[in-house]
């Protein structure tokens, strides 16, 4: 398997490197969940390596029971989110940085403190700033959404493209923090709206959820990290233009594409 672990790795790095989309995966390779894994693991690994970066958090993918239908699962996925993808809201991206990009609006916690593994809802409201935010979804693979399965997914680092973080608040109470209004807008014109439950419920379990998950394989969440909690709504493919997400009690977040 060592050897399945290092031709993957490689093929993505080089689909990478020459912004050319490959084939799903799954068309050569059976993987486990774990072998997934630790092909994402590997390619954070060298990716950090050649390009100087470093590991800023993760971000929580297929926090509904419609998106985890599609890769059929019965739980979230994660991956990992390093320093090069997390930018500011009111940039500008160019679109042909990108492969096939999605917009996500999603919830961002800094952590303030390092959580321990076993984390709940309250200690992690304790511990985290909490910021409006937007994730650009981007994968590898040929025509990927909604096409992928698990194993693609986990493989190409969960489809991580890019996360936008606004100004950061106090997290509100776990009560307000499932009640949370979105209205993302693209130009100025409002495309989709959503509310913060469609996130495992509320967006707090998410990240609880992470650092159980990670618990299992001896990682810990720690202060300073970034965490892309789940997005409100299904993706939606980028289009040129602004897109402005708007949060009832957090504010909101912005990106342009050009």
């Amino acid at each position: 398997m060592a050897n399945a672990v290092n031709e993957i790795t490689q093929k993505l790095l080089k689909s990478h490197d020459t912004k050319q989309p490959i084939e799903f995966i799954r068309h050569t390779h059976t993987l486990s969940e774990e072998t997934a894994y630790s092909i994402q693991e590997e390619f954070i690994k060298r990716k950090c390596k050649l390009e100087n970066d470093k590991v800023a958090g993760y971000k929580i993918s297929m926090t509904s029971a419609e998106t985890q239908a599609i890769a059929s699962t019965h739980e979230p996925a994660y991956g990992t989110l390093l320093a090069s993808h997390v930018i500011n809201s009111g940039d500008s991206i160019p679109l042909e940085s990108l492969f096939s990009p999605m917009i996500e609006p999603e919830i961002i916690f800094i952590l303030t403190e390092n959580l321990t593994p076993e984390a709940d809802e309250e200690e992690i409201l304790n511990k985290s700033k909490i910021a409006p935010g937007i994730e650009v979804p981007d994968a590898r693979y040929i025509d990927w959404f909604p096409n992928f399965s698990l194993a693609d997914l986990l493989s190409d680092n969960t489809a991580t493209g890019l996360v936008v973080v606004a100004d950061e608040i106090d997290p509100l109470s776990f009560e307000k923090m499932a009640n949370i209004n979105m209205e993302l807008a693209h130009n100025g014109e409002k495309i989709s709206e959503g509310l913060s439950s469609a996130v495992l419920e509320n967006p707090v379990s998410s990240i609880a959820w992470l650092a159980k998950k990670l618990a299992k394989k001896g990682k810990t969440l720690e202060k300073d990290m970034v965490i892309s909690s789940g997005t409100f709504i299904p993706p939606l493919p980028v289009e040129k233009g602004t897109y402005t997400v708007k949060y009832s009690r957090l504010g909101q977040a912005e990106i342009t594409f050009v």
